[in-house]
Order: C-alpha cells, then structure tokens, then sequence
C-alpha cells in the first residue's frame, strides 16, 4: 500500500482482514462468554434494593470484545461475529430443552434441580438474543460509522458513545423479556432492573476502556495487513 493510500484509507477508517488467527480467538471468546452469561441469567440477584441477574460480570465483557473486533475488522466482519454467535446460542437453548426432557434414568435424581436451572434458559436465550442482536449490531454501527469520519482518533470517544447507545438498547429489550422470568414482579422493580443493568454494564465499559484500547492496539499491531481495507 503506498503512503498516499494508507493515508486516504486511515482518512475514513482503515480495517484489516479477518484471515489472520487472532479474529477466531475473539469470535470464539465472545461466543462462549455470551452462551456462559446467559446460563448465569437464569438466577435473579439481589444486593439489598439492587436487582440483576447472575450474568451482570460476564455480559459488559461481550461488548468489550465486540468494540475490539467492530475497531479492527469493520462492520461486516463484526456483524458476522453478532450472526453467528446468535445461531450458536438458539442452538444451545434448543440443547438444554431436548436435555431436559430426555427420560431421566432410573439413579438420576437431579431431574427436578436441572429442570429448574436450565428450564427458564431458553426464555432468557430468547431475550438475550434480542437484546444482543438490537446492542451489539447499533455498538457495531455506531462504532464503525464514527471511524469511517475520524479515522483512527476519537477512540474513546466511539467507545463511549456506542457503548451507551448499545448497553441501553440491549438492556431494554432484554428486561422486557426475561424480567418476569427470573422474578422481576411490579413494574418498580423493573424500572430499578433496567437502570441497573445499563448503568453497570455501561460503567464497566467505561472503566475498562483503557485496557480496551490497549487490547486494540496489541490487535492491530498483531495484525500484518491492518489499514488495507477501508469502510469495511
């Protein structure tokens, strides 16, 4: 790529391909933390008049790593991880339904306790899927918008904003959902769930933006043919 190339490209984003052996270490992280965090979901947690789930530490890290790759490898490449990771998860709630209805053995006497763990997964799979797939794609397109303006400054700034954008519409579709599902009662103590839930997945963004950014720059250093693509 000659200087005047790289230059136009870094004007209005630059990218780099998906074919080096660092984006599939990102999808599947972002896919098995996901699947893990709505396992958690199912549990309703409380600290005193504090209410949210028991996937409220692993969700904002899904979207840690979904700014890294919307950064590094564009839109497409990120809505792809989005798509993918969606299937995967339909496809994991579909497993813990057959598993619970399969015949339990004659010795097995956790049917009543699996029945109870996984049984409302699906329905939380459902919400988080919605909720991931409205945050993560508006992260994802807000994130790569604002590149494809500044270039490579403002990165914090596109953290933030996408951040916000994102977590808020993730949460809102998620709780409208599963709020009723893991014991979320009068309409109060949904308002505290969603407030909640998009203020601490917002902040841990935030807080952790710095080592995002780091994480970036290890990234695109790693990655020998960053800068040429652009608008991806």
């Amino acid at each position: 790529m000659t200087e005047k190339t790289h230059a136009t490209a870094s004007s209005h984003g630059s990218f780099a391909p998906v074919g080096s052996h660092v984006y599939p270490v990102l999808f599947a992280i972002m896919t098995v933390v996901f699947i893990l965090s709505n396992i958690g979901a199912a549990k309703g947690v409380q600290f005193g008049p504090i209410l949210t789930d028991g996937g409220f530490f692993l969700f904002p890290v899904a979207y840690i790593v979904g700014d890294i790759i919307s950064e590094v490898y564009g839109f497409k490449a990120s809505r792809r991880v989005i798509i993918t990771t969606f299937l995967i998860s339909a496809f994991a709630s579909l497993t813990y339904w057959l598993i619970i209805i399969l015949p339990p053995a004659d010795f097995y006497d956790g049917q009543d306790a699996l029945a109870r763990t996984l049984g409302p997964v699906p329905l939380i799979v459902l919400a988080s899927l919605v909720g991931f797939a409205a945050g993560q794609l508006s992260n994802a397109k807000i994130m790569v918008a604002m590149k494809q303006r500044s270039g490579e400054r403002y990165l914090f700034g596109r953290i933030a904003i996408s951040t916000l954008v994102g977590e808020l519409l993730d949460t809102i579709a998620f709780s409208a959902i599963a709020a009723t599902v893991i014991g979320i009662e009068t309409f109060g103590q949904y308002l505290v769930f969603v407030l909640v839930g998009w203020l601490w997945k917002t902040a841990v963004e935030l807080v952790f933006s710095p080592v995002t950014i780091w994480v970036i720059g290890k990234v695109k250093a790693a990655e020998p043919h960053y800068g040429e693509l652009s608008n991806a």
